[in-house]
């Protein structure tokens, strides 16, 4: 005889689908070594909801008491192996940053070179990124959010799964201050073309750039992953935009 309860909490287990897929991957010594030593230091306590990457609405944390000072913060969706957060963290030491991740590897690989570069100034979060700009940080916290090379979802069939879109968009705008920045970049010109497409039509967003595309952000590193898609002959696209003055 089936559960009624089980078939409500499966139905109703996430509203919509992630824009990931979470794999579990055997870790080194070195990496589980990181979870033991160093995620006291850089990884975030998060109350869950029904998800092991979910966020639970009303625990927002405060950023001063997190990094112990006031700085301007920046936030990385889906920093991967974290190589560009911990560089940008180590080069902009007056800074605050945060990585948000969903591989437990990459989150440790992340931890492993912020220590050996000395980025006190990073923080690190393991959970699904739209609740952490929803629930996790305070509205109008963050003054750059950034979203380099996300999962394109090329087959058409998942392209529902993709993170940029009009609810995210909004979850995004409240995060950011008035006058913040939005960075984005893909080596996927369809998919740049509907973040742009996205962006443009957003009310809380406006342009930061002339002509069709952003200029490549320098304070972006290069990375393995950059390089192979334009072994590929991918091109890659920037697009910048600036959070409006709420009204």
């Amino acid at each position: 005889m089936s559960d009624p309860a089980a078939e409500t909490t499966s139905r109703t287990f996430r509203e919509r689908p992630v824009s990931f897929v979470r794999r579990s991957g055997r870790m080194s010594e070195a990496q589980e070594r990181a979870w033991t030593e160093l995620a006291p230091h850089y990884v975030l306590t998060v109350e869950r909801d029904a998800a092991a990457t979910s966020v639970r609405p009303g625990v927002a944390v405060d950023p001063v008491a997190v990094w112990g000072r006031e700085a301007p913060l920046v936030a990385e969706i889906g920093s991967g192996q974290g190589h560009a957060i911990v560089h940008a963290a180590a080069s902009a030491p007056d800074r605050d940053f945060l990585a948000i991740e969903v591989f437990k590897a990459g989150l440790a690989r992340t931890m492993l070179d912020a220590d050996k570069a000395g980025a006190r100034n990073l923080r690190l979060v393991e959970a699904n990124a739209p609740e952490v700009l929803q629930h996790l940080l305070p509205e109008a916290s963050i003054d750059e959010l950034w979203v380099f090379f996300p999962d394109p979802w090329h087959k058409k069939k998942h392209t529902k799964r993709r993170l940029v879109t009009p609810e995210f968009a909004a979850t995004g705008a409240r995060a950011l201050r008035d006058g913040g920045v939005l960075r984005l970049a893909t080596d996927w010109e369809e998919y740049a073309l509907q973040m742009r497409e996205v962006l443009d039509a957003a009310p809380a967003f406006e342009r930061d750039f002339d002509g069709e595309w952003a200029e490549r952000f320098d304070g972006r590193v290069l990375t393995a992953f950059e390089r192979k898609g334009a072994r590929a002959g991918r091109s890659i696209r920037d697009l910048t935009y600036r959070r409006r003055a709420r009204a």
